[in-house]
């Protein structure tokens, strides 16, 4: 294993290393000084692998920026922010925010130091020793470690933040009261040390070694899946917050509570908590992972539901409430009732000694009918007959009128009907032509990606890829005051801002442009924004950048060299009239280093200074220096005259120098 870096050490010529804060089998962690923010304190995580295999350092880098990013999503004002990653030395760093406070394992540890001086106190009491008394002094009565309040208020304010990180699909893998600490700030606890370190290094194992595995999670706290299997779930963070929960209640270890034989948890005889939070804890202990809450939200439910149940009253007599108008149902008629006359009961028996018998029947006397007159049934007869045939004759008309008279409402049926497909057919031509004429799967959600680029002077480095709509790439470039930083873009559909530590734009020509050079004016993170044209779906670049030291001021004339300077000139050819030379010699202050390149007009000339102390300047065929084109490291232009074109290499001692020159048509 590599020894620590000794405090006083200044990384990536930014990061002034104060002290070691603590250090694993897996990583070390270190208090720093950020330069580039003012001296803010932060925390650097240095990784280290187990092995040093080429295959596992190369493997590490892949695995550690991946890890990153996805840390750097989390951005939960209860998780220390993860700022950069960055490499020196072979080893593999992460920063970020440094929190100032105690773990509540410092915190448990000095209540049970309190615990013990009031124990002994009191002992020197019963002996009749006179000490100064301790009352006020413990939070708790008895166990001096924390209360059932304390530790609900810790869950409810620790479950929104894992709610948060699993949301991104991130487990933290190793709660303990280590890796919680109480702010000092705001008195909130912080979730600190994901075990996205200890992961990783167990995921660099050599496909060759036999060294054993190890799965991240310390012994007693992390679930049984978890230590055996290596894989973790959301109930697997709320099983160890759990046991975090009860180490915090009773001042024991999980070994000392955990029966291994039988699986269970045997804590409640350590501390008098209530039922509701003890059955709520002993879910989230259960040993199937299955059986335990699946989410922090499940939990946090939990707590409030039995948290906010008050003892009741003993029920009192409650007077009935006055009557109150029925409201009238509509299903109900509300007519009047009518009486409505019976048929008449049958006479009763005349003769009561014979029940079964009835009465005698009277005969009515029968009165003549007109059926009894013939010719009364002929008349009758006849006038039927006539009223027939009208009838018949009335039924036809009426039926061929009415037929004539739906000729004229006849074009109203399909007017009546239209209304009725007009808007099932509007919905679903909207939803179908929608997604076609849409781009992007999702339009109205941004989405920012991040990279840090770590440039060395003299040193350039190009990126390329694809950037969709509404999207923005960024790269991060540490530098210095007084250091040169050039950014261009080939292609077109994309746009560059270059912003300061400051996050604004570095100048007022560093805004949505395609290329941009210029001084740094101070110590700090510079950021290269890509951003795509609007309007275009997607868009492909190709960013080149280079960062140069500040050049050393020169005395000598660009106009009329004094006659002790002479110039070792040398013309450039290049194969069919385009290309790129890498150039290396030397210049000084009496013999300057010169070139001639014969460009055409509309070719793109550049001259990039790759290394040394030298800087340029060019003259266009008249002899005339061409404007921002003196005393530069880096020039770029279209030609727009042909002719020969002058590069002067100028410095002020003898120098070696390394230069590169294109030339290229348009395309």
């Amino acid at each position: 294993m590599e020894p620590p870096i000794a405090s006083g050490t200044i990384l990536q010529n930014r990061y002034h290393l104060l002290s070691v804060l603590g250090q694993g089998g897996f990583g070390r962690t270190y208090k720093a000084e950020d330069q580039g923010r003012f001296n803010e304190l932060c925390a650097l995580k240095e990784l280290i692998p187990p092995q040093s295999e080429p295959f596992v350092l190369e493997k590490s880098k892949e695995l550690f920026q991946r890890e990153a990013t996805a840390l750097y999503q989390i951005k939960h004002p209860q998780v220390p922010q993860f700022r950069a990653t960055f490499e020196e030395g072979g080893r593999l760093f992460l920063v970020q925010d440094y929190v100032e406070g105690k773990t509540y394992r410092e915190l448990l540890n000095d209540r049970k130091a309190q615990q013990s001086s009031g124990e002994a106190q009191t002992q020197n009491q019963n002996l009749g020793i006179s000490t100064p008394t301790t009352r006020g002094t413990m939070a708790n009565s008895g166990s001096g470690v924390f209360s059932e309040a304390e530790v609900r208020q810790l869950l409810l304010q620790l479950l929104p933040v894992l709610d948060h990180v699993h949301s991104k699909s991130i487990i933290h893998r190793d709660i303990t009261p280590d890796n919680i600490m109480l702010r000092n700030t705001d008195n909130l606890p912080v979730l600190i040390d994901f075990g996205v370190v200890k992961e990783l290094a167990t995921r660099f194992q050599s496909p060759n070694s036999t060294a054993p595995v190890t799965t991240v999670g310390k012994v007693g706290y992390a679930p049984s899946e978890q230590i055996q299997t290596g894989r973790a779930y959301p109930s697997s963070d709320l099983y160890s917050l759990a046991v975090s929960a009860v180490v915090l209640l009773t001042g024991k270890e999980p070994q000392s509570l955990f029966d291994d034989t039988q699986l269970i948890w045997r804590w409640r005889r350590w501390v008098n908590v209530t039922d509701e939070l003890a059955n709520i804890l002993n879910k989230m202990l259960s040993y199937r992972p299955g059986d335990r809450y699946q989410s922090a939200m499940e939990v946090m439910q939990a707590l409030q539901s039995h948290g906010s149940v008050a003892p009741q009253p003993a029920p009192q007599p409650v007077p009935l409430p006055p009557p109150q108008p029925q409201q009238p149902d509509r299903n109900v008629s509300n007519m009047a009732t009518m009486p409505v006359g019976r048929r008449p009961e049958p006479p009763a028996n005349p003769n009561p000694r014979i029940p079964n018998q009835p009465g005698p029947v009277i005969p009515e006397p029968r009165a003549n009918s007109i059926w009894d007159n013939p010719w009364a049934v002929v008349g009758i007869g006849g006038a039927l007959a006539l009223l027939a045939g009208l009838g018949s004759w009335a039924i036809i008309s009426s039926i061929r009128n009415s037929q004539n008279a739906q000729v004229t409402p006849t074009p109203t049926t399909p007017v009546t009907e239209l209304p009725t497909p007009i808007p099932t057919e509007t919905p679903t031509e909207t939803p179908t032509e929608s997604p076609t004429q849409t781009p992007t799967p999702t339009p109205t959600q941004p989405s920012s990606f991040s990279q840090r680029v770590n440039l060395s002077a003299g040193q350039a480095v190009s990126r390329s890829g694809t950037i969709n709509a509404n999207s923005t790439i960024n790269y991060v470039v540490p530098g210095t005051q007084d250091q040169q930083l050039r950014a261009s873009l080939n292609g077109e559909g994309v746009l560059l801002t270059v912003l300061g530590p400051d996050q604004n734009p570095i100048d007022n020509q560093a805004n949505r442009v395609q290329r941009w050079q210029g001084t740094l004016p101070f110590n700090g993170d510079y950021t290269v924004q890509l951003r795509p044209v609007q309007g275009l779906p997607r868009s492909n670049y190709n960013l080149s950048l280079g960062l140069t030291n500040p050049a050393p001021p020169t005395t000598q004339p660009t106009t009329s060299p004094s006659p002790q300077v002479s110039y070792d000139t040398e013309r450039l050819n290049f194969a069919e009239g385009q290309g790129t030379l890498q150039l290396a010699d030397q210049t000084g202050p009496r013999t300057i280093k010169r070139y001639l390149i014969n460009a055409q007009e509309g070719q793109q000339l550049a001259a990039e200074v790759q290394d040394g102390g030298v800087s340029l300047t060019i003259r266009d065929p008249g002899g005339q220096v061409i404007a921002d084109a003196s005393g530069v490291q880096f020039w770029q232009s279209q030609v727009l005259r042909a002719g020969n074109y002058t590069i002067d290499v100028i410095a002020q001692r003898p120098t070696r120098f390394q230069l590169s020159t294109s030339l290229q048509y348009p395309q």
